[in-house]
């Protein structure tokens, strides 16, 4: 984590027209862009790309003998961020999410993180047009910090489609993050998330996504699993 907000610092003081895109991946994430190709270069074209969750771990350890020293995820990113650049004077804008929704977060946010100005939001129903509108409305208010919450796949396509029109710094594909901001749901405690089981606690409070984890995370892992033996089955 140290080492992604070091990161965002620095791309956070880069001049205007230089937009960063990070994004963050999960097991869901990996299966839905195992299964769509534009998906997949879609995210290749991030700066950066963080793993969130114990399969992703488990996959980078499978696969590569990688160990990722933290879950780097955009629930506590951003915050972390916002913290560790209190005293910048840096703008920020939040795009995503229903309008309630939307309101509701933003309110947290300017509430929360002192230092930091909120420089517009949006919610993130948008079509094309108003997407156009978006981004204008978006260049004119200035912030480093774009955050967009839009669920996977339609936060990092977004981000990806018009990026070359933002003058934004830096855009953050934040995934559910606006849904706790508003306080739709409840954060995980921390000894749940520390210990890799976060989803557990959101399959409780979110039992319409039961398909995702029950069926996706063994999906996700017998993929990896499967990937595995190919390697190994090449190399021999």
């Amino acid at each position: 984590m140290a080492e992604a907000l070091a990161q965002a610092d620095t791309w956070l003081a880069a001049p205007e027209g230089c937009t960063r895109a990070v994004f963050f991946v999960n097991a869901h994430t990996l299966n839905v862009a195992y299964d769509d190709a534009s998906y997949r270069n879609v995210l290749a074209t991030a700066d950066v790309v963080y793993g969130d969750g114990t399969g992703v771990r488990w996959a980078a350890r499978i696969l590569h003998g990688a160990r990722l020293a933290d879950n780097v995820n955009g629930t506590d990113f951003v915050p972390a961020l916002f913290a560790a650049q209190a005293n910048r004077g840096y703008r920020y804008y939040v795009l995503g999410g229903t309008a309630e929704q939307n309101q509701l977060a933003a309110a947290h946010a300017s509430r929360s993180f002192h230092g930091w100005t909120l420089a517009g939001h949006q919610h993130g129903y948008l079509d094309d047009a108003a997407s156009a509108r978006a981004v204008e409305e978006i260049n004119n208010a200035k912030p480093q910090l774009l955050l967009v919450g839009m669920g996977n796949p339609g936060q990092e396509r977004w981000i990806a489609a018009h990026r070359a029109q933002l003058r934004v710094p830096l855009c953050v594909g934040v995934g559910g993050l606006f849904t706790y901001w508003s306080g739709d749901i409840d954060r995980a405690p921390a000894w749940l998330r520390r210990i890799g089981f976060e989803w557990v606690h959101l399959l409780l409070r979110q039992p319409e996504k039961g398909r995702r984890y029950l069926l996706g995370n063994p999906l996700f892992l017998g993929r990896v699993v499967a990937r595995r033996w190919r390697s190994r089955a090449d190399r021999r």
